[in-house]
């Protein structure tokens, strides 16, 4: 019942709800999983970047320019850094021709790489070949030829050796091929090339033979 003194005033206060603590608001960064977290600083303009960026080297253009890179890399380097660098080349260098005179194909040159050229310096190495006597012999025939009562000799001597050397090169170099032939019919490393390869590394001492024989006098091959 609304009585006169009641104003609408006092109706409105009486019938609002009763206010609640406000909220304080929390002033802490919340990281949503849409947003990034800052770095910290700001992101640098691309001249700024490239400045900073180090410079290229170009190669050295010139033979002169390499050596004067080289010497000038060499100067700024201590004394046992050299000395580290270069037992360390040594090492490698040693290393590399070491599996290059036991046969590794890595580390083979270009004319004995290949099961072809394998199989030919087996051959060789299996066979006493009279090329390989050459060496020896020429010591011993320049030892005749000093003396002017054998030079006659000498000169003969030499003539029937080294047309020995030729006729067992020339059986060598043909076997080699037909052999080759049999076990790999679709090469094309066969005549003239393979023939000569066999005669230059016959003509060699054995101990001297690179890669080292693994074919012993007598082996079949």
């Amino acid at each position: 019942m609304k009585l006169p003194w009641n104003s609408d005033a006092d109706k409105n206060a009486d019938t609002a709800p009763e206010e609640t603590a406000p909220v304080e608001a929390d002033d802490s960064p919340r990281s949503t999983g849409a947003t990034t977290p800052g770095k910290g600083r700001p992101t640098p303009k691309r001249r700024d970047a490239e400045r900073r960026r180090a410079p290229m080297t170009a190669p050295p253009a010139t033979r002169a320019e390499a050596r004067a890179r080289k010497k000038a890399l060499k100067s700024s380097m201590t004394k046992t850094e050299r000395k580290e660098i270069s037992a360390e080349r040594r090492r490698v260098r040693l290393d590399q021709r070491e599996k290059m005179m036991d046969g590794d194909e890595k580390y083979l040159m270009a004319r004995d790489r290949g099961p072809v050229r394998k199989m030919a310096r087996d051959i060789v190495d299996s066979r006493r070949n009279i090329a390989g006597l050459f060496l020896p012999f020429a010591i011993f025939l320049l030892v005749m030829l000093m003396l002017p009562n054998l030079a006659i000799i000498g000169n003969l001597v030499l003539l029937v050796f080294v047309l020995l050397v030729a006729i067992d090169s020339i059986y060598l170099g043909r076997m080699v091929n037909r052999r080759v032939r049999e076990r790999f019919p679709e090469t094309t490393d066969t005549g003239f090339r393979l023939g000569w390869y066999c005669f230059t590394r016959a003509m060699q001492l054995r101990m001297m033979r690179a890669p080292r024989p693994q074919a012993k006098p007598g082996d079949k091959v």
